[in-house]
């Protein structure tokens, strides 16, 4: 009975520690995972709490995380003081455009790569891929020269009609396709389905995750982009600024109202979350497929 006994605990005590393992692991990653989400949230927890204090407060040092005084004055002052609606309405405008052209485009360009043959189409790929190791600063000057030529300047079509395309999207619709089984296209052939229907109602249908995908990092961008609308939009002109450059206009060299530019950043930060709480299922899911694929 001995001799039996003690091979069977150590089997148990051997089962036991290879349970233990995948488990230990399983709890640093959560641990780590919470430590990566607070020290993401933080900064907008303080924007949030900052947006509510009166500007003594939110000046003093050393800081406090919580107001002693919980006060609305700076997002009255955002909403009265400012045409915050009509920048509001301006970034939303220039976002819409951005994600239907760039998801229109992006979607072709990348079924043509993944899909089509003909001559030159890998040399071509690749020159679109080599687009996106260039530094976004180096593009400055020469998208200006372009949108001055075209008579853009100081106009909200400055904003979107360089952005309608992308080397990003390109590639992530282009290995997404590239999953997709060539028996459901041949499928459809069979049936006397075109090429325009094959691509409409079969793989875009099926690419919707990675549409999504494409759609969201498209209208963050274009949601968040300073630097271009400082550059094309002059600053006389507030009629046609977006949220970012005007949120720029509440910070001064010589005296900056705290609250008030904090607020302005909690309210532009909110659609950009309300889009990716709607969206983030397919986010994952297209980032998986592709993440697979490539």
């Amino acid at each position: 009975m001995a001799t039996v006994a003690v091979p069977r605990r150590q089997a148990v005590a051997h089962t036991q520690g290879e349970e233990e393992g995948p488990q230990i692991a399983r709890v640093v990653a959560y641990i780590a995972l919470v430590l990566v989400a607070i020290i993401m949230f933080v900064p907008f927890l303080w924007s949030i709490t900052t947006s509510l204090k009166t500007n003594p407060e939110a000046a003093q040092f050393p800081p406090t995380l919580l107001p002693r005084v919980l006060t609305f004055d700076a997002y009255q002052r955002v909403l009265t003081g400012a045409p915050f609606f009509r920048w509001f309405a301006n970034s939303a405008l220039v976002a819409g455009l951005v994600v239907l052209f760039r998801g229109l485009f992006c979607t072709m360009a990348g079924y043509a790569f993944a899909r089509m043959k003909f001559p030159g189409r890998d040399a071509l790929f690749m020159l679109v891929l080599a687009t996106m190791m260039v530094p976004a600063t180096v593009l400055f000057v020469p998208r200006y020269i372009v949108v001055l030529n075209l008579g853009l300047v100081n106009s909200l079509n400055a904003m979107w009609v360089p952005f309608m395309v992308d080397a990003f999207g390109v590639f992530l619709m282009r290995q997404f396709f590239q999953s997709i089984p060539y028996e459901l296209e041949e499928a459809a052939r069979i049936d006397g389905a075109s090429r325009i229907r094959m691509f409409w109602q079969v793989i875009v249908p099926l690419a919707l995750p990675a549409v999504a995908t494409l759609c969201i990092v498209a209208f963050q961008g274009s949601w968040n982009n300073f630097l271009d609308a400082l550059i094309f939009i002059s600053g006389s002109n507030r009629d046609i600024f977006t949220l970012p450059l005007g949120l720029a206009q509440f910070q001064n060299f010589y005296y900056t109202d705290w609250p008030v530019v904090m607020a302005m950043a909690v309210l532009t930060t909110i659609p950009i979350a309300v889009v990716y709480l709607f969206f983030q299922r397919y986010w994952v899911e297209g980032v998986t497929h592709t993440a697979v694929k490539g």
